[in-house]
């Protein structure tokens, strides 16, 4: 008798304010604050940029473009480098500890588990390697010789872009979306919330709360991380 394979739970996680309580890039922006590599005018000026983002008003996809482009000719290893450290120091104390306990107890379960992040993969990669989440879709850097060259491959990995980059591994794993999860805190994640079977609102922003309500969607609020002794 022939056995056909069973289909995958995929299990998607967005990352700020859905795995971590805070935005990645402004606690990049914190870490050059605290090495004096940026003033308080220009740490101010970024949060305004990230207000726009959360009020829906930035077009996230220039600003991607624009702000990647100060990595030209940086080193990859190095940036891989100094990304677990500024991971260890700022990133790990706001992971919530119910995003980390869901990850863990998908995995435990069989199921396909990653990270689907708008950021680039040196935030995902530590966080992955921290979480034990074996797959991450992320906005994707071109590399030359080793070193970026402030350019981006299209499409970045927000809104529609993400449900691209997740085709690979859908098709790789076997994954059926009608039983598959995904944990998002943005409107912005709409159209990939619309395609899994079980949608999930985490911390949800004011658009995705009323949508989440309208379809009945569950809605989860994770506590904020308690503060390192």
């Amino acid at each position: 008798m022939r056995h056909t394979k069973r289909s995958a739970v995929g299990v998607f996680f967005d990352v700020d304010r859905t795995i971590i309580s805070e935005n990645s890039g402004t606690l990049y922006l914190k870490a050059l604050y605290d090495r004096g590599e940026i003033d308080s005018w220009t740490l101010l000026r970024n949060l305004g940029t990230y207000l726009q983002y959360k009020l829906n008003l930035l077009d996230i996809d220039r600003w991607v473009t624009k702000t990647m482009q100060q990595l030209k000719g940086r080193s990859e290893r190095t940036l891989l480098r100094e990304s677990n450290r500024w991971f260890r120091d700022y990133v790990v104390p706001t992971i919530y500890p119910e995003a980390e306990r869901l990850a863990r107890e998908h995995a435990e379960q069989g199921h396909v588990v990653a990270l689907v992040s708008g950021a680039s993969k040196f935030v995902l990669k530590p966080l992955a390697t921290h979480l034990g989440v074996k797959h991450v879709m992320h906005t994707q850097l071109e590399v030359q010789d080793g070193r970026l060259t402030g350019r981006v491959l299209q499409p970045i990995c927000f809104g529609e872009g993400k449900i691209y980059w997740i085709q690979q591994l859908i098709e790789r794993e076997g994954i059926d979306l009608a039983k598959s999860y995904f944990y998002s805190d943005s409107i912005s994640d709409l159209p990939l919330l619309e395609v899994v079977g079980h949608p999930q609102a985490v911390n949800p922003d004011p658009l995705l709360y009323r949508e989440a309500r309208r379809r009945h969607w569950p809605v989860h609020y994770f506590e904020d991380p308690l503060p390192r002794e």
